[in-house]
């Protein structure tokens, strides 16, 4: 296993942290605080594309004050998922602040909404929908760069 591959467990966290702030931006948009922690949760998202998900603010507190009061994840997962799924949650947030700034609150809440469900799908049950969709995506084009068979 590469030296990169991650607890799945910090993810799930950063899915935690995440719902909370989506939340809360529903609660408040488009009033100014609800906007600014929609536009942190996207500079947060930002991070975790950019410098990958190990490097985030929530993984640091998950490696500082959760992980050494857990015993050793059964299995270690590879990080480009989970930075596909920053991405997709980045491209929502970044709808939801255009939504909100020139107006269109239905937009911005819609945007914001979606960002939650895939969050709270993550941190209740574990299920990454920006994680299971990179991979659907490098099986499909797995699959069609395999040689055609002979016969």
């Amino acid at each position: 296993m590469s030296r990169d591959q991650l607890d799945p467990r910090g993810p799930q966290l950063n899915a935690v942290l995440t719902s909370v702030v989506l939340a809360l931006v529903l609660l408040t948009a488009p009033a100014a605080a609800g906007v600014a922690l929609l536009a942190l949760q996207a500079a947060l998202f930002a991070t975790g594309v950019v410098l990958g998900v190990q490097r985030t603010p929530a993984a640091w507190l998950f490696r500082r004050f959760v992980r050494p009061r857990l015993a050793a994840p059964t299995h270690l997962e590879d990080p480009a998922p989970p930075r596909f799924a920053q991405g997709v949650g980045l491209a929502f947030a970044l709808v939801g602040l255009v939504g909100y700034l020139s107006g269109l609150t239905v937009l911005g809440a819609v945007a914001t909404g979606a960002a939650l469900v895939a969050a709270l799908l993550n941190a209740v049950f574990g299920l990454c929908l920006g994680c299971e969709t990179y991979l659907l995506g490098k099986r499909l084009t797995t699959r069609d760069r395999a040689p055609a068979p002979v016969g």
